[in-house]
This record gives structure tokens, sequence and C-alpha cells, in this order.
């Protein structure tokens, strides 16, 4: 009997009704919480069933969505691939996206069905404006990965108030390792933005960039409960990915990931409370490279439809088009089926490691603009 074929649309709603699941079981202490999760698993079924409608109709629509509001940060992260890319700088450059053109976008990926849009940056809360409107979309859940430094009053009453934005910090580990990559204090001020955000009981996040130096303690007993402890209900585990020959000795190799995929494994059965997911993960539980519209895309902040955030290559912008037809853009159609997002490759990042064959589709794409 031949192998079942890969369903990319039943991984993916299966893969968000598991983090809905979850994050239900993770939030039953609190009724409010709770309450919200509930709310968000029938708008996500129904989002399910556009999405599902869509495939029967010849055309994939994606779960998630990863919008980089803004190219601004006020940290120098060692080993940041998005500045390395210069796709982070210090000044917010004149021709980001509006706040009308992010809402437009929001309107349109609730209308297709998306049901996660995970605003990132440069650092997201300095766009206020934004985070405002996608309160505003309660259908939609939006993890917002930020390094922390910019949550005040004024935010935290916003995250009380529009449940459906959900705080994701990013740290490293203990004070040690968190500092010596981002900066002195940034430790302690995380502390006190989740102390406060348990305090109004407000779901939130923690987002850990595993390397080989930080990568036991990632997954550690001692660190894990400190966030538990504190309120947090979910952990992102993100593989290093290296930009530069320097970093390459940071990035988990096949050792590393193969413990990681195990710990979490163990996690999920022993540790309910939160979630835990993977990023990229084990490409192969999901048919390969999930990047290029299969499971989600990227649009950078001056509105470039791009694979990954670790693949910044674009040849459609949304300024110019919608939402539906930069999912159709001749670079991720290429990206698909080619075969590119499904090749073997060392692990990590397909699309980092196959950089030379990307470029090469997107120069045949007609329409470059990385």
């Amino acid at each position: 009997m031949s192998e079942k074929a890969f369903d990319i649309q039943t991984y993916l709603t299966d893969g968000v009704e598991q983090v809905v699941t979850d994050a239900i079981r993770a939030t039953l202490k609190n009724p409010r919480e709770s309450a919200l999760m509930v709310k968000f698993a029938a708008a996500s079924r129904n989002a399910s069933k556009k999405r599902q409608r869509a495939e029967e109709a010849g055309e994939h629509i994606p779960a998630f969505l990863i919008a980089s509001i803004t190219s601004q940060c006020n940290l120098h992260c060692a080993g940041c691939y998005s500045r390395c890319n210069h796709a982070t700088v210090d000044a917010a450059p004149v021709r980001q996206l509006t706040g009308e053109e992010w809402l437009r976008i929001f309107d349109e990926a609730d209308e297709l069905g998306v049901s996660f849009i995970l605003l990132a940056g440069g650092e997201p809360m300095l766009r206020r404006d934004i985070i405002e409107a996608a309160g505003k979309k309660p259908g939609i859940l939006f993890p917002i990965f930020t390094n922390g430094t910019y949550m005040d009053e004024r935010y935290f009453d916003l995250f009380d108030r529009c449940r459906n934005l959900l705080p994701v910090m990013s740290i490293e580990g203990e004070r040690k390792v968190t500092d010596e990559r981002r900066g002195s204090g940034i430790y302690d001020r995380l502390i006190a933005n989740m102390e406060e955000l348990h305090r109004r009981g407000i779901i939130f996040g923690a987002s850990v960039t595993v390397t080989t130096q930080n990568l036991r303690e990632a997954v550690s007993r001692s660190f894990l409960q400190s966030l538990s402890d504190r309120g947090c209900k979910a952990v992102i585990f993100v593989e290093f990915v290296p930009v530069t020959e320097e970093s390459g000795e940071l990035a988990p190799g096949e050792a590393e990931r193969e413990y990681l995929k195990n710990e979490i494994d163990r996690l999920r059965r022993e540790h309910p409370e939160m979630v835990y997911i993977s990023f990229p993960g084990d490409e192969k539980a999901s048919g390969g490279c999930v990047a290029a519209g299969r499971g989600f895309f990227h649009i950078n902040s001056h509105g470039g439809a791009e694979p990954c955030p670790f693949s910044p290559y674009s040849d459609i912008n949304v300024r110019d088009t919608s939402l539906r037809s930069a999912l159709q853009s001749p670079l991720f159609l290429a990206l698909q089926q080619e075969g590119v997002l499904l090749e073997d490759h060392p692990g990590g990042c397909v699309l980092h490691e196959k950089q030379a064959q990307v470029e090469k589709l997107l120069a045949q794409s007609g329409n470059p603009m990385r």
C-alpha cells in the first residue's frame, strides 16, 4: 500500500486546533483567559472552513502571516539575523506601510481565513497605532514578538482590553545569557513586565532564540518553571539561523535539533500548563518547509511579500496589490513548484541554505525587489 500523500491544509488545520486546545488547557485556572481562547476557538473553526472552501476551489490560504510592522529597533542583539540582512535599522525609514495600510491587510487576512498574524519588527511596539488596529480584529490572534523595552502602562491597559493581543517577549534564558545577548538590564525589565501581566491576568508568552550556547538552559526545568510561575502560557523556541560565517558556530546542528525535539515532546507530555512551539522545528513532520505561502509568509515593513523573515526576497508589494494576489507571487509559486521547500538540507532554515536557488528564482520572476 502506498504511503498517504501529505496534505498541507489538513496539517495546518490540525496544527491550529492543537495550539488552541493546548492554550485552553493552559488557561483553565483563569476564567477570563479561558473564555478568550474558547471564543477564539470558534473564530478559528470559521477561518478553517474558509481556507477549506478555498482549497476545494484550487486556492491555498495559509493559516499564519508574519507581519514586520516596523524595521526600527532600539537594541543590537548579538547575531541578529535581521540586522545582518539590513532589514532592521536604528531609525524609522520614510517608506514604511502606514497604519491604514496595515489595517487593510488585517481586514483582507480576516476575510481569507488567516487565524494568526505574528507582529514582528524591528521592535513592533514602536508602532502603537498598528497594534491598536490589530486589537479591533478579535477573530485573529496577534502574538506580538517584542523585546519588552517599550511595554508601559498604556500597553498593559491595551492588552487588558484587547485579549487577542498576546505579547511574546524575547528572552534567552536566565539573567546572564539574556543580558549577554540583548544588553545589560534587559532580563530584569522582562521579568517586571511578566509580573505585571500576570497580576492583571493577561495571557503572554516567551520567545527563546536557541543556540549551541543556551540550548540546555532554554529547556531546563528551572528556567521554564520561572516562566510558568510568572504566568507565561507559551514558549516559542526559534532555532538560531546564521547569516554570517562568524555566527555559524551558534547554529544548532543535527544532534542539538534532535535534543530540542525530544525535550519539547517531553515538555508537552509532562507540563501541559504551557504551550510549546518550535520554529522551524522538524520540517519532515510538516512535509517540508511551510514558508512562501505553504503555511505562512512574511510581509516586511515596506509591504514586500517575502517567503520568510530569514529569506528577505520579494517580487510583489501589498501596497500595489491584494493579499490574495501576493500569495500568487511568481517567486512563491516557483519555490513551491520547483520543490525547493521540500529539498534535503543540513538543517535549520532550508531557504537560507538554498539562498543561491532562491536568488535565481527571484531573478526569473521578472520583478525582483530584494
